[in-house]
């Protein structure tokens, strides 16, 4: 009796790295098929918008003799654009992305004098930063279930590129009455610029009130370790709502958090700690 031939195991097209299977959605996607996919879910999607953060920030500058904090600030509400996209590859393999950017400046000075008889001495410090923080991921995930709600686990590779401008000053003098004065000016400016590639976990949760109106939540976590150059962490979490009122085009809501906190043991930066939080606002295409 002849046999029918055998037929392609749909989990061997899954490739091990995620830049592969970035490369398969793109090809394929034209010809994924029309094979029944959770209401919850799109063949390809890309959304375009902007977080309107509320960032908490702190950094830490110095070397192997001290270092000096900047302490917590509540720096003003930023909008920083955001991209993001996802492919289905089948019914359940999926390819998502995202990528946002963030610049912040910041400036302070201390002083004070002290007094004590004929004794007096003087202090004055300062500290200026301009930073530039780029985050990108690119993760897979495996959809489980068919319905109208659906959960992805997954992993995949998140980069970060942290720059940083340090201007710092401090000036101290002291002295007795009638005997003059002895101080002390030094200028300290300094470009520190790093980036990593570091593994990455995600988690995705989808729900169709209906193929029209949805509801979803994303978190993800990018951990950078070892010794030397940038280590930290950056954890994303995402939750809102997608309404379509045309069948190719809708509006996404949502409230999000990041979390960023990056240390390094050489000379200049040695932590940055950023926190957002706030709205994003994003038109999302499907197809």
């Amino acid at each position: 009796m002849p046999l029918d031939p055998p037929r392609a195991d749909a989990r061997r097209r899954r490739p091990s790295l995620p830049f592969a299977l970035a490369g398969i959605a793109v090809l394929g996607t034209a010809g994924a098929a029309h094979a029944q996919v959770s209401p919850a879910l799109d063949r390809f999607s890309l959304s375009v918008g902007a977080f309107s953060a509320k960032p908490e920030v702190s950094a830490a500058v110095g070397n192997r003799w001290g270092s000096l904090s900047t302490g917590d600030l509540d720096a003003g509400r930023k909008t920083l654009p955001r991209i993001s996209g996802e492919f289905l590859i089948g019914d359940n393999h999926g390819i998502s992305f995202e990528a946002f950017r963030y610049s912040q400046s910041y400036a302070d000075q201390w002083g004070g004098v002290y007094t004590s008889g004929p004794f007096s001495a003087g202090l004055a410090t300062g500290l200026s930063l301009d930073f530039d923080l780029d985050v990108a991921r690119l993760g897979y995930r495996y959809w489980f279930g068919s319905g109208n709600t659906v959960v992805g686990l997954g992993a995949g590779i998140g980069y970060y590129r942290v720059s940083l401008e340090t201007h710092a000053f401090a000036s101290a003098n002291a002295g007795l009455a009638g005997l003059g004065f002895a101080g002390y000016n030094g200028y300290y400016t300094r470009h520190d610029s790093d980036d990593a590639v570091a593994p990455m976990l995600e988690v995705g949760v989808r729900h169709a009130i209906t193929p029209d109106l949805r509801l979803f939540l994303d978190g993800s976590g990018i951990h950078k370790g070892g010794g030397g150059g940038v280590r930290g962490s950056i954890y994303n979490a995402t939750a809102g709502v997608e309404w379509f009122p045309l069948r190719n085009v809708g509006v996404s809501l949502a409230y999000a958090v990041t979390d960023v906190d990056l240390k390094r043991d050489d000379a200049g930066l040695q932590r940055l700690r950023l926190k957002f939080h706030g709205p994003v606002a994003a038109v999302k295409m499907r197809f």
